[in-house]
Formats: structure tokens, C-alpha cells, sequence
């Protein structure tokens, strides 16, 4: 089984992909860590912005699947159960469903996901309510396929988890997802 996860900026897409390797057994591939290692390779900061423009950019380049093309392709050749964190353009659900994926998505209450990056601390975080927001508004809408559309992503899910509550909670709707959707 493949599933891709999507959702909001702090909504928990990393809390339920990481329950999915630790408790259920599945491997685990990162849009992140390869935009990341780009972000590297250039020689710029690794922020949230230069992640977004670098993503863009190579959807630019290489086409609006492109990350998603890479991250199935090692999916499929790893086998077994596998989660791919996080789906952020149009053309990735497209893809990832065209290769048998399920796409998920994790949101919750802008206040609730904001505390929540506020207190993960990572080097894509550490920016002022006001900048996140801006970072939030910029990822949730484009017409450009080659550019980050979560909300359109979140509409086009299998199935949404909010996570509002615990993480006991969230792993609760993610075993009840697995039931539903797991072949």
C-alpha cells in the first residue's frame, strides 16, 4: 500500500507518517528530505521559503509530478507498505494515484497548528504568526500546476483526519483509515 499524505502547515502529517513507521510498519519517503537536500546542494538556507521556491522550481523544471515521480519510483522499488510525506501540488495526487497510492490528508484549527509549529521548532519554523500566515496563504492557492495547491490537495483526498485532540486520538483515526482503506 502506498499513501501519500497531505495537509496544512503544522496540521500533524509528520506525527501520523512517523505512527505509520513506527507502529504499523511502513517505509517511509520524504518530499522534504529531497527538497531539502536540493535546498543543500545549492548552497542556501534551509527555511521554509527557499524549500518552497526550490520545490516550485523543480516542478518547473522537471514537470509538475516531478518529486512524486522520484519518491513512487522509490516506493515501488523499496515494496511493501509505504507513506510518502507530503503531497503538495495538483499533478503529485494525480500521479500518486495513478500508481495505486491513497491519498490522505491531516488538517486542524489554523490556532491549533500554529502552537503546534511554534513548539516542533524545526528550521522551517521559527517565523512570526504573521509570516506563517503569509507562508500558509502562499502554499494553499495557485493556478500555476508547477506551484503548491494544498487546498485543492485536501479536496482531492481519500479521506481527511482532523487532528484536533491527542495523539492518541490521531492514532486512533489512522488505525480506523488503515481498516477502511488498507488492501
Amino acid at each position: 500500500m502506498i499513501i501519500g499524505i497531505t495537509g496544512s502547515i503544522g496540521a500533524g502529517k509528520g506525527l501520523a507518517a512517523s505512527y505509520l513507521v513506527k507502529e504499523k510498519g511502513f517505509q517511509h519517503f520524504s518530499a522534504r528530505a529531497l527538497i531539502t537536500d536540493e535546498v543543500e546542494r545549492r548552497g542556501l538556507p534551509v527555511n521554509r521559503d527557499t524549500m518552497t521556491n526550490t520545490a516550485n522550481e523543480m516542478r518547473a523544471a522537471g514537470g509538475p509530478a516531478y518529486l512524486f515521480e522520484k519518491l513512487v519510483a522509490a516506493a515501488e522499488a523499496a515494496g511493501g507498505d509505504v507513506v510518502i510525506e507530503s503531497v503538495r501540488a495538483i499533478a503529485e495526487v494525480e500521479y500518486l494515484k495513478a500508481h495505486g497510492g491513497v491519498l490522505l490528508a491531516i488538517d486542524a484549527d489554523p490556532e491549533v497548528r500554529y502552537e503546534r509549529i511554534v513548539n516542533r521548532g524545526s528550521e522551517t519554523d521559527h517565523v512570526t504568526l504573521a509570516q506563517w500566515q503569509a507562508q500558509e496563504a502562499r502554499e494553499m492557492h495557485s493556478d500555476d500546476p508547477t506551484k503548491q495547491n494544498v487546498s485543492a490537495v485536501i479536496a482531492l483526498a481519500d479521506h481527511v483526519i482532523m487532528n484536533t485532540e491527542s495523539v492518541e486520538s490521531l492514532q486512533a483515526k489512522l488505525d480506523e483509515f488503515l481498516h477502511v482503506f488498507k488492501r
